[in-house]
């Protein structure tokens, strides 16, 4: 049956329409991440609604184009500026910029893209590999594992998120407190609507998102805009020489490792690719035979980051997919899309959509071979766009903000909603608070009550017995929380702790 689903999503994804948006995300995602600044998350918020006008085989792939395109163009003004167009792209300033220097922009900018897709296709292949037999371990998990998957997920993005762990389950609860808005998924009460008729079917997740990944970037673009501009790349920053086939063989052994890493990394929510380019940077340059030149323009430094931040990008789906659960911004955006076109993301989703998933997942390979010849093509296009002027792009994405948040249900509503999450989104910015675990818990949430609510039901209210008699599995998940918690809490205070005894001795120092 997953053959035949297989073969029939081979014959689907070609189609005309899904590469011809899919490469037009990929440009859009491009452009969007050689602009220093403008993160891919906030790309795909905005072009989110577009994609409900299309069919799923084509909006999706689009949000994948952009996603893929973005990544890869966050390394463009971080090789040449030194200023990483996105989070994934901060390890490719360690040797990138050094590289411009010496007059070799265009071969690290090269390598980057030759990197990058040789990652992200090896992870999206790995992914249609995993996709099947982790659904089929899913289909055996019940309201209780559920839970507890989700409660593990939830303390693992909170726990990896930007600032402390504090502020990241602090967000996370209250993402779990405004999912609770509207009706009980159980019982169908109204609750929290403070009479508000709007609020009877919940929160809407769409001008929510917006607001919170666009608006704070929108007004952090503007408070930057009224700062020193951006220095311009060196004049032959995008010209020089190109990549050698003998250089790209000779770091084909630090791709391989750094996809590996990548994919690994992936497979776990929260994590991301900041973190597997900075793995992937540590492990090249330790296995190195000469690790004095990395940071001083090895072309080894810039495809170790590339690769394995490109390689998060396939395996992030496979908990999105397999269980619904989201494992960072990207997917949580990419779930709003799924369930947009009628895909509710979980353990029924490969067995009701089989030859829809696995078109989309094949697009997602194709894709990777789209993206090397326009990349290629337009690198120095995109080169040039590094120095543009936000102020002038400012607007027009203000506008797309606040029509992408209208257009979906045609409610005024919805950009109180927009405001309200961007305002509360900038003011979580300046304070060192991630949004990432509020989105996800919103987003989860009702699923959470829902799987806790049967879970007390199958238990007759006895449901500390239950988890440890009948359900061990779930029980023992449950047991990691506080084990994880306590761990991660350890962690944080014995690293504060060196960072204030390097602090003391450096002070000391001075004053001697």
């Amino acid at each position: 049956m997953l053959w035949d689903s297989f073969i029939e999503g081979i014959y689907l994804a070609f189609r005309w329409d899904t590469f011809g948006f899919m490469s037009l995300g990929l440009m859009l995602g491009m452009f969007v991440g050689a602009l220093p600044g403008f993160t891919t998350v906030m790309a795909m918020a905005l072009v989110l609604p577009l994609s409900f006008f299309m069919h799923p085989l084509v909006g999706i792939p689009f949000l994948i184009g952009v996603y893929k395109g973005g990544i890869y163009g966050g390394s463009i003004p971080a090789i040449l500026i030194s200023v990483p167009g996105t989070g994934a792209a901060i390890a490719t300033t360690f040797d990138g910029p050094k590289l411009t220097q010496k007059g070799h922009g265009r071969k690290a900018l090269e390598m980057a893209l030759f990197a990058s897709v040789i990652g992200d296709a090896s992870s999206d292949i790995f992914t249609i590999f995993m996709i099947v037999p982790i659904s089929m371990i899913a289909l055996l998990i019940g309201p209780p594992e559920l839970a507890a998957i989700i409660v593990l997920a939830l303390v693992i993005v909170a726990a990896a998120s930007t600032g402390s762990m504090i502020k990241g389950m602090v967000m996370a609860t209250f993402g779990l407190m405004l999912s609770m808005v509207g009706q009980d998924p159980l019982e169908f009460m109204s609750r929290f609507t403070f009479g508000s008729l709007q609020l009877k079917s919940g929160i809407p997740l769409l001008p929510m998102m917006i607001g919170l990944f666009a608006i704070p970037e929108i007004m952090a673009a503007i408070e930057r805009s009224m700062e020193v501009g951006v220095k311009a790349p060196p004049k032959d920053a995008h010209a020089g020489e190109r990549l050698r086939f003998w250089e790209f063989k000779r770091c084909l052994r630090t791709i391989a490792r750094s996809t590996l890493l990548g994919t690994f990394i992936g497979t776990v929510p929260g994590v991301g690719q900041p973190v597997a380019a900075f793995a992937g940077y540590a492990a090249a340059k330790n296995a190195s035979d000469h690790p004095e030149t990395f940071g001083q323009g090895d072309l080894e430094g810039v495809a170790a980051a590339e690769a394995a931040n490109n390689a998060v990008n396939g395996p992030t789906l496979v908990p999105l997919l397999t269980l619904g659960i989201p494992g960072d911004k990207v997917t949580a955006i990419l779930l709003g899309a799924f369930v947009a076109h009628g895909l509710r993301p979980g353990p029924m989703l490969i067995v009701d959509n089989g030859p829809t998933v696995f078109a989309i997942l094949i697009a997602m390979v194709m894709a990777n071979f789209l993206f090397i010849g326009l990349a290629y093509i337009s690198i120095p296009l995109f080169a040039r766009i590094v120095t543009l002027k936000r102020f002038y792009l400012i607007p027009i994405i203000i506008v797309l903000a606040f029509s992408g948040s209208y257009v979906s249900r045609s409610d005024p509503f919805d950009l109180q909603v927009l405001c309200i999450a961007g305002v509360f989104g900038y003011a979580a910015r300046k304070l060192e608070f991630d949004v990432a675990p509020l989105v996800m818990a919103f987003i989860l949430g009702q699923i959470l009550e829902y799987s806790i609510g049967q879970t007390t039901n199958m238990a007759s209210g006895n449901v500390f017995v239950y988890l440890f008699t009948e359900r061990l599995s779930a029980g023992v998940i449950f047991a990691l929380v506080p084990v994880l918690v306590g761990v991660m809490w350890y962690r944080t205070i014995k690293r504060r702790k060196r960072g204030e005894k390097l602090k003391s001795k450096v002070i000391g120092e001075d004053f001697a």
